[in-house]
């Protein structure tokens, strides 16, 4: 333990790593653009700069804490010097902030105004570079770039893609794929990290906010809405309501209201595709099948086995994933005259945390008999901002159920939206009983614990299962290394791209810090807890499916022919 003096006030130390993340405990805001926990350190932006009490000038974010020391924050040296580095950087940058996808959400606007700065004594010399619109999930504007790394380092150190990175050098420096390839072209799993990561609008959702509108207003066309269950503790925290709390209710209710004619709950959709997954684990278990059975609801990190990993194509899931399986099934329901009297169009619009669905939508596997099943993605951030048009009331609507007959699923389904609730539904599935004490073991065998890669076992018919539950793709590739190896022999590895899982996806609301991520886990986890039903084969509406309609076409609707990436 030591001691620093922060503007006149002694404030106790421990294990902090740098000097920044000290400041910060005592309460004060110091500016960054570059700077992030997760992140190496890479010091590009100076606007932690301090000063002590030699007159030494330090960027805080890089300097380790020393006992005895003395600083201070704000000074007129200190203002002056953070005003300007605002100003050289809006020198460079495009600056139509009026029809920015990130206005109003741009750390660099924010700075611009904290500093007082109304007008840019500097012109910007730079030529306009063209934008890329080659992914389905993000667009690149390079000229809104302020060279602060974070993209490049998350693509790197969390998901271990490496799909941007600096290239020149002085004032000709830039971030862009190898080769200045559009990042189609690339490795990139279009998990929209890199979004997540970017203060500014650099890196942006490419969003189907206008495609959806036109949807709406088509009176031929029938509109429907799935909603994933991470979606449902995000969109909250944007019109004041508490952290993590779960307001599907509402979310119901705005969607009809915005001219949705049905409202599906993609909890629906996580009870069939753990039916599905479970017998297809058993299968392979019994029969010899291709082991460890990899988990196939997330689109990034399937698309990173096939990049990264091609040799265990055969080990990830066949089946589709909820978004996936939901949009096949309503599709079909609607092609039968008796659902579908008034002979409209059907449109699924799905409503996701994840940027990498879009990617998934437009996939090969993603479509049935010809047709593509998931018309349209709208993460959780462009709902907001559509609600947002609207001018609808959203923290005074009154609560709705969604619509059946695909509007309940149990709370095995709820869980999916955390990192680990996959694994956690498949184990409900398979052993016996729903009494809460059977339910908390299964919590605490270990695949709720911290940490980013969850090793545990667990015994079923006289075997231990292996499993392991990752989240990032760093951390899942350290994991397939050590399989590929011989290292480590699993049973089941269950990945999700994004680091906590779908509650952290790179579609939802961006500026989240670890009590936000912590309550978005939370409101996951209590919405489970009040679920009638915990276990996906104990859904009413999940078995009666079963016994009807899906009857003959569970392969053709709920499964993959082959292996498909992207």
């Amino acid at each position: 333990m030591g001691t620093i003096t922060i503007d006149g006030r002694k404030v106790e130390f421990t294990d902090e790593k740098n000097v920044l993340s000290i400041i910060r405990k005592a309460g004060i805001d110091i500016p960054t653009l570059c700077y992030h926990s997760e992140l190496s350190t890479f010091g590009a932006c100076r606007l932690c700069t301090v000063e002590d009490d030699r007159g030494r000038m330090f960027a805080s974010c890089s300097e380790e804490p020393r006992d005895g020391m003395v600083i201070r924050t704000n000074t007129a040296k200190l203002r002056k010097y953070r005003k300007m580095i605002v100003e050289l950087l809006l020198a460079a940058h495009c600056r139509d902030c009026t029809t920015c996808e990130k206005s109003g959400d741009c750390n660099l606007q924010i700075l611009a105004h904290r500093f007082g700065i109304m007008d840019v004594r500097f012109k910007n010399y730079k030529e306009p570079m063209p934008l890329d619109f080659s992914s389905p999930s993000i667009v690149r504007d390079p000229n809104k770039c302020i060279l602060c790394g974070n993209c490049v380092r998350v693509c790197s150190e969390l998901q271990g893609v490496g799909a941007l990175g600096f290239a020149h050098r002085g004032s000709e420096a830039m971030v862009m794929p190898a080769f200045n390839k559009e990042i189609s072209e690339t490795e990139c799993v279009n998990c929209g990290q890199c979004r997540v990561f970017c203060p500014t609008g650099a890196i942006s959702i490419r969003h189907n906010r206008g495609e959806v509108w036109d949807a709406l207003y088509d009176p031929n066309v029938r509109v429907i809405a799935q909603v994933a269950p991470a979606v449902r503790v995000a969109v909250g925290e944007a019109f004041g309501l508490p952290k993590g709390k779960s307001v599907m209710g509402k979310i119901v209710s705005v969607l009809h209201r915005m001219g949705f004619d049905e409202v599906y709950d993609t909890t629906f959709s996580a009870d069939l595709t753990i039916m599905e997954e479970s017998s297809e684990f058993l299968n392979r278990v019994q029969n010899g099948g291709k082991l460890p059975l990899l988990t196939s609801c997330c689109p990034a990190w399937v698309k990173f086995v096939g990049d990264q990993f091609p040799e265990f194509e055969d080990n990830v899931s066949t089946c589709r994933s909820p978004q996936g399986m939901m949009s096949a099934v309503v599709k079909e329901y609607f092609r039968d005259p008796q659902n579908n009297k008034e002979n409209k169009k059907t449109v699924v619009v799905s409503v996701m945390p994840c940027t990498a669905k879009k990617m998934e939508a437009k996939r090969a596997n993603s479509f049935t008999e010809g047709e593509q099943d998931t018309d349209f993605v709208l993460t959780t951030s462009e709902l907001i901002d559509m609600i947002k048009t609207t001018g609808i009331d959203f923290a005074e609507l009154e609560p709705e159920a969604s619509d059946i007959p695909f509007g309940f699923g149990s709370g095995g389904g709820v869980i999916f939206g955390v990192t680990g609730g996959v694994t956690e539904a498949v184990i409900r599935r398979l052993v016996p009983g729903h009494d809460t004490a059977t339910l908390d073991s299964i919590a605490e065998c270990g695949v709720r614990q911290d940490g980013f890669i969850r090793e545990f076992t667990i015994p079923y018919n006289g075997m231990d299962v292996n499993i392991c539950v990752v989240s990032g793709l760093a951390n899942a590739r350290m994991v397939m290394e050590q399989v590929k190896s011989g290292e480590k022999q699993y049973h089941l590895i269950e990945v999700m791209a994004c680091r906590r899982g779908c509650v952290m996806g790179g579609g939802q609301p961006r500026l989240a810090n670890d009590r936000t991520k912590s309550a978005r886990t939370e409101g996951i986890y209590r919405a489970d807890g009040v679920s009638v039903v915990k276990k996906c084969d104990e859904n009413p509406t999940i078995l009666s499916l079963y016994d009807g309609f899906l009857k003959g076409k569970e392969h053709k609707l709920l499964h993959n022919e082959k292996f498909c990436s992207s």
